[in-house]
């Protein structure tokens, strides 16, 4: 034989080998991938599948160790590897089977998970017809290797997802930021600035989606006015479709390691706030425990003023949900809401002011997680109310510098006796405490503010942070 013919025939031997899944890589959640970020100091989660049975050694630059996961009869393999404290070093990943893969440009850090509908969805760069205010600037100047971003690619499907379509990890710059979340970007800037340690942000949101549709159906079976629909059922409404976004979008994700997370929802559930009243806390607690039970920061945005009135039903739709918004922080452990009073627009659902959401997520982050002081995180909340002859007193918490309309008339407040007729009430600040009364009420009962639809709050902290809608009532 000669040397020509003996290359070929040894070519043809080494061919089937070559093809052989023995050699094929591991394959990797679609979470992970080049330019991640890793939360700091923590056990975090590395998974993927390989053929059952299959051992999957991983190294880990940052120390220099190896560890060894092995693949279930489902071919999943886990495996828990240590972070270090936040460093702005990049670090690389290698996973072998007899293959490599190895992830690089790896940063340690914290990671947020951002969630909920159009407004944490809405880009940077805005809707078709629905701008962002000042996006261009903050499109231009966003480049930042220590600021990371991810977006789970929509999904909705019946039945629960062990992986999420294919996305990257970028490093935020123009192109990449102007297409991510400007809400969640906003929160990741700040954090990045004030804490001067790399932040992940994990965009998981599907504009028009309702609480039910981000909740699987073993947690949904406790409310039985909610349908869950079998698996060969036709989805007819994407967002809203009981389970189907946790299914497509959330379980695949449930375990990357993340400090906390943001949520920006609540429009699409305003025609029932009773029931989301139930739906919101539970679906925190599903989420902690599917994340393994960890009380991790949940903050929130409340939804903004809109005029909900378009819709012929005769409900106050925005001033409901956002009363219960209200109330969640109290029911939801290591909770926070960012109020959004003096930013709605009446035609839009979609307030063009993202940067007010996010920074004041951020300020919520900054101070209750990790601990900065001396600048105002928490809008002024109603905390009582007392009654002195035919003068209400509401007393705020988060206001010990005082309030302030910054020169606008205070002209929001509402004051009821027992008739439960509300009539326009002068009112008067004093401090932390704001005076109520009205001509037409001898003996208040009860007190409102801004509780409208669509109204612009005028009523603020000293250092700048809206005061919620409420009331006292629960007529």
């Amino acid at each position: 034989m000669n040397f020509t013919n003996r290359c070929f025939s040894i070519l043809l031997l080494l061919l089937p080998a070559a093809f052989n899944p023995v050699f094929a890589q591991t394959k990797l959640a679609s979470i992970f991938t080049d330019n991640m970020v890793l939360q700091q100091k923590d056990q975090v989660s590395l998974w993927g599948w390989d053929k059952p049975g299959k051992k999957i050694i991983i190294n880990t630059s940052w120390n220099h160790k190896s560890y060894t996961a092995s693949a279930g009869t489902d071919g999943k393999w886990i495996a828990k590897v240590a972070t270090p404290a936040a460093s702005k070093q990049n670090y690389t990943i290698s996973f072998n089977n007899g293959a490599v893969v190895t992830l690089n440009n790896i940063l340690i850090g914290e990671v947020w998970l951002c969630t909920g509908q159009s407004n944490m969805e809405m880009p940077l760069k805005g809707f078709k017809g629905q701008p962002v205010s000042g996006s261009n600037d903050l499109i231009l100047k966003s480049a930042n290797p220590y600021l990371r971003i991810y977006t789970v690619p929509r999904s909705s499907i019946t039945t629960e997802q062990a992986n999420s379509k294919p996305s990257p990890w970028k490093v935020a710059g123009p192109e990449a930021v102007s297409s991510f979340s400007a809400t969640g970007y906003i929160f990741g800037k700040l954090l990045q600035e004030m804490l001067d340690i790399p932040i992940g942000l994990v965009n998981v949101s599907y504009g028009g989606s309702s609480a039910q549709a981000w909740m699987s159906a073993g947690t949904l079976k406790e409310f039985p006015e909610i349908k869950v629909p079998a698996a060969t059922d036709t989805i007819k409404l994407a967002s809203k479709t009981p389970t189907t976004l946790y299914n497509g979008m959330v379980h695949p994700v449930v375990g990357y390691g993340i400090r906390g997370a943001i949520w920006y929802q609540g429009e699409s559930n305003s025609e029932d706030p009773k029931l989301y009243e139930k739906l919101f806390p539970a679906m925190v607690k599903e989420w902690r425990t599917e994340w393994g039970g960890k009380d991790f920061p949940f903050y929130y945005a409340q939804i903004a003023p809109y005029n909900y009135k378009q819709k012929p039903v005769d409900l106050l739709f925005s001033a409901y949900l956002r009363d219960i918004q209200r109330k969640s922080v109290a029911i939801i452990p290591n909770s926070a809401m960012a109020v959004l009073m003096d930013i709605g627009e009446e035609k839009s659902i979609h307030p063009a002011n993202k940067e007010a959401g996010g920074k004041r997520l951020a300020l919520l982050a900054l101070s209750n997680t990790y601990g900065m002081k001396g600048f105002g995180a928490e809008s002024p909340a109603y905390q009582s109310l007392t009654i002195d002859g035919n003068t209400a007193a509401v007393k705020f918490t988060h206001a010990e510098n005082g309030l302030t309309t910054f020169g606008k008339e205070l002209n929001q407040f509402e004051v009821a006796g027992a008739d439960q007729h509300f009539y326009p009430a002068k009112a008067v600040i004093k401090a932390e405490t704001v005076l109520v009364s009205a001509p037409e009420v001898t003996t208040p009962v009860a007190v409102r503010y801004a509780f409208r639809d669509f109204i612009i709050g005028v009523l603020y902290g000293n250092d700048g942070l809206p005061v919620s809608s409420f009331r006292t009532d629960n007529w």
